[in-house]
C-alpha cells in the first residue's frame, strides 16, 4: 500500500467525519443518520469511530502482520504468530490477544453493508443514496468474503506442522489483506471497480464521498 494511497484515504475520511457531513447528520434525516454510522461514529466502535474507519483501521493492521509473515517462509513459528496477529485484526472473536482494535475487519465491514442498507431503505433516502450504497455494501461484502478466505488460510498455517506447509497460504494471505483494501482487478481491464469479485475498502470509501457530495455535504 502507497504512502499516497494510504495519505488519499486518510483525507478523504477526514472530510467525511470533521467537515460539513457532521452537521448534516445531525438534521435528522434517516439516510443520513445511517451514513453518518458508516463514516462518522458508531456506538460500539474504539473510540466510538465511523464503521468504515475501523474497517480500515483493522485492515491496515492485518496488511502488516500477514507482511511480516511473509518474510520468513522457512520459519513456522514466525508464520503462525503473525498468522494470529491478521486473525486478530480481521476477526477478535476467534481469538482473544493480539494487535487489533478489537473489534475486527468482519464485524466492521459487516457494519458498513448493513447501515449503508438501512441508509437506503430510509423513507428519505434519495436517489444518490439508494444508487451508491449498492457500491458501498458490495464493496464491504466483497471484503467479508476475503476475511473467510484469510481465515480459511490462517487454519492452514495453524494446522501446518512444516514450514514449507504454512508457506502458500501464508504468501496468499499478503494478497488477500491487500485486497481487503485495494480490491483485485477480477476481470483484467486494468482497473478495480465496486462490482462484486473486485471493490475492497477503499471503493466503498469513495463511493461514501460521492454520495456525501451528492447529499451537499
Amino acid at each position: 500500500m502507497s504512502f499516497t494511497k494510504s495519505a488519499t484515504r486518510l483525507l478523504l475520511i477526514a472530510s467525511l467525519t470533521l467537515g460539513g457531513a457532521s452537521a448534516a447528520f445531525a438534521e435528522g434525516s434517516v439516510a443520513h443518520t445511517h451514513m453518518g454510522h458508516v463514516t462518522e461514529s458508531w456506538a460500539d466502535t474504539p473510540d466510538a469511530q465511523g464503521l468504515l474507519p475501523t474497517a480500515i483501521a483493522e485492515s491496515e493492521i492485518a496488511v502488516f502482520h500477514a507482511g511480516l509473515a511473509a518474510q520468513k517462509l522457512d520459519d513456522l513459528g514466525w508464520m503462525k504468530t503473525h498468522a494470529n496477529h491478521v486473525l486478530h485484526a480481521v476477526d477478535p472473536s476467534a481469538i482473544a490477544n493480539g494487535p487489533g482494535l478489537g473489534y475486527g475487519v468482519l464485524a466492521a465491514a459487516t457494519g458498513v453493508a448493513k447501515h449503508i442498507g438501512f441508509a437506503a431503505a430510509a423513507d428519505d433516502a434519495s436517489d444518490n443514496v439508494k444508487t451508491h450504497a449498492v457500491h458501498v455494501a458490495t464493496s464491504a461484502n466483497n471484503t467479508v468474503a476475503r476475511v473467510a478466505a484469510i481465515k480459511a488460510n490462517i487454519a492452514k498455517i495453524e494446522a501446518a506442522t512444516t514450514a514449507a506447509e504454512a508457506a502458500g497460504p501464508t504468501q496468499e494471505n499478503v494478497a488477500l489483506t491487500t485486497a481487503l483494501l485495494e480490491g483485485v482487478d477480477a476481470n483484467g481491464d486494468g482497473m478495480v471497480d465496486w462490482t462484486e469479485g473486485e471493490g475492497g475498502l477503499n471503493e466503498a470509501l469513495k463511493h461514501m464521498g460521492i454520495m456525501a457530495a451528492g447529499e451537499g455535504m
